[in-house]
């Protein structure tokens, strides 16, 4: 099973990436956005929890986000593999992570890191406001307080994969394609 972890900073083309990874290997995409979207818009059990946690400004605690993902999988039994895009963004997430999968006789095949420098993601995500409407796009600081949050609190991720020889650092710029190729080569390195 090709399970893969689709990493980098905001701004670092992992959505764009992901779409056609998904086509290339015909793997499932989970986005933790998409989930908790789903499962909020929805008013499961854990969508009701998820929401309680953020109508007091309070981070959802990691077992309500790793029980969404276990519902999302456990509804996807036949799948040749999955992305994990957005998640795990902490060390005990990533423990919890391969525990689930450990538990499912599977692991983490890689995770592949989009690399790219601190001001193409400060562009990028500024142009990508300009289309997207989305506030946190459209302010610079707020952009740069982004990508240094995902420096300090989400960057170790790469570490604890990288000390299981896990971690394929990509260089994130270049065309669409370009980039495509160096992330399908690393992972066609790593799971064949």
């Amino acid at each position: 099973m090709l399970n893969l972890i689709l990493f980098g900073p905001p701004g670092s083309g992992k959505g764009t990436q992901a779409e056609k990874l998904i086509e290339k290997y015909g793997i499932l995409h989970i986005s933790t956005g998409d989930l908790f979207r789903y499962e909020m818009g929805n008013n499961t059990p854990l969508g009701l929890k998820a929401k309680e946690y953020m109508s007091k400004g309070e981070l959802v605690p990691d077992e309500v986000t790793i029980g969404m993902l276990k519902n999302k999988v456990d509804a996807n039994p036949d799948v040749s593999g999955i992305i994990f895009d957005g998640f795990p963004r902490t060390i005990p997430q990533a423990e919890a992570l391969d525990v689930f999968l450990a538990e499912k006789g599977t692991e983490v095949t890689a995770l592949v890191a989009l690399d790219v420098p601190d001001e193409e993601l400060v562009k990028r995500l500024l142009k990508r406001g300009q289309s997207s409407g989305r506030a946190d796009d459209s302010n610079e600081e707020v952009v740069r307080t982004r990508i240094s949050v995902y420096k300090s609190e989400t960057a170790q991720v790469f570490d604890y994969y990288n000390a299981k020889s896990k971690s394929k650092l990509i260089p994130g710029v270049g065309t669409i394609e370009e980039i495509f190729e160096r992330l399908t080569n690393a992972i066609d390195e790593a799971c064949c």
